[in-house]
């Protein structure tokens, strides 16, 4: 695994990297770490018991590469009980659950190797609709096509893999390895026991 390096670039404001992203945040956020996939970089955390059904992953993302599956964050026993959140190889952001089938695949591609995305994954299996369970969020708006969409596999009261006792979280890498991000990464919140939408995270 190589060093992660600190990048001291910041984001934020129209004339930030993204530009257009002064409409939905408009500070700075000094601080963000640069991922290479060429050299198998990730962060990793053996979790303790929490709460699989209700969980919040936040964080700004920049891409460095296009083209290849690229993990953003990753959790679960690499088996039975797995979550992944990330991009595909057609640059659509994806999520799978157990056994690494398709939660949902994202109509919309994100290609923009100058824009930071803020995106934001909303779970809360105790909700009765279906909708209800999993959101994604991309820079503040909630995305609602999808060219593949099962959450419905997300059941009433489902325990996700992520938050297990024990189960291996990762950012920037797949539970059983490989699929590297390449970017650069900032911001990086993970809620245990609360679903939140995009309004929670940033400033006033």
């Amino acid at each position: 695994m190589s060093v992660i390096k600190s990048n001291h670039g910041g984001l934020g404001g129209s004339g930030a990297p993204g530009g257009a992203l002064g409409s939905i945040y408009s500070h700075t956020i000094d601080q963000s770490l640069r991922f290479n996939d060429d050299d198998s970089p990730y962060l990793s955390r053996a979790q303790v018991a929490g709460n699989q059904k209700t969980w919040t992953w936040s964080s700004w993302v920049k891409r460095g590469n296009l083209g290849s599956v690229q993990t953003i964050f990753s959790g679960g026993d690499g088996g039975s009980s797995s979550v992944e959140l990330s991009f595909e190889s057609t640059d659509a952001i994806r999520m799978l659950d157990t056994n690494a089938t398709y939660l949902f695949l994202t109509t919309a591609l994100f290609r923009d190797v100058g824009a930071w995305y803020h995106i934001v994954v909303e779970n809360d299996t105790t909700q009765s609709n279906v909708n209800e369970r999993t959101k994604l969020y991309v820079n503040g708006e909630q995305i609602t096509s999808f060219s593949t969409d099962r959450r419905s596999a997300f059941t009433e009261d489902y325990d996700t893999g992520l938050n297990a006792n024990s189960n291996v979280h990762y950012i920037s890498r797949w539970v059983n390895g490989g699929q590297f991000f390449d970017g650069y990464m900032a911001e990086i919140n993970f809620i245990d026991g609360t679903a939140l939408d995009p309004t929670s995270f940033g400033e006033t």
